[in-house]
C-alpha cells in the first residue's frame, strides 16, 4: 500500500468517525426532544419556554441530520448529500448559538462550537 493510500484510507476512517460521533450527537438531541417536555426541561429549560411543536421540529430536523451524515455514504446512493447534511449541520448549530446567546446562556455553546468544528470537517472531507 503506498503512503498516499494509507492517507487516503486514514482520512477515509477518521471521516467515519466524525460522522459517527455528529450523527450520534443529533440522535441524543432528537430523543430528548420527543421526551415530555416536563421531563426535557428540567435539562434543557428552554425548552419548557418555546411551544412543544418547536421542540418537537427541532427533534425532527436533528434526525434528519444524522441519518444524511450516515446513510448516503454508506448505502453509496448520493454520497454527496453527506457533504449537504454537514454543511446543514453547521447551519443548525450556528442558530443554536444564536439561540442561547440571545438568551444569556452563552455557558452552553461549547457542545454546540464542538458539532461545528466535526461538521466542518466532514463537509470538507466528503466533496
Amino acid at each position: 500500500m503506498t503512503e498516499q493510500a494509507k492517507l487516503s484510507k486514514a482520512l477515509n476512517s477518521t471521516l467515519w468517525a466524525a460522522q459517527i460521533l455528529l450523527a450520534l450527537s443529533l440522535l441524543m438531541g432528537t430523543a430528548l426532544k420527543f421526551m415530555p417536555i416536563e421531563k426535557v426541561s428540567a435539562m434543557m429549560p428552554w425548552t419548557g419556554q418555546v411551544s412543544s411543536i418547536m421542540v418537537r421540529l427541532l427533534g425532527v430536523i436533528d434526525l434528519l441530520g444524522a441519518v444524511g451524515l450516515i446513510l448516503p455514504a454508506a448505502l453509496n446512493i448520493k454520497p454527496q448529500l453527506t457533504k449537504w447534511a454537514a454543511i446543514g449541520s453547521v447551519a443548525l448549530m450556528v442558530c443554536a448559538i444564536i439561540f442561547h446567546v440571545s438568551r444569556g446562556e452563552a455557558s452552553v455553546i461549547g457542545f454546540n462550537i464542538f458539532c461545528i468544528v466535526l461538521a466542518i470537517f466532514i463537509a470538507w472531507g466528503r466533496k
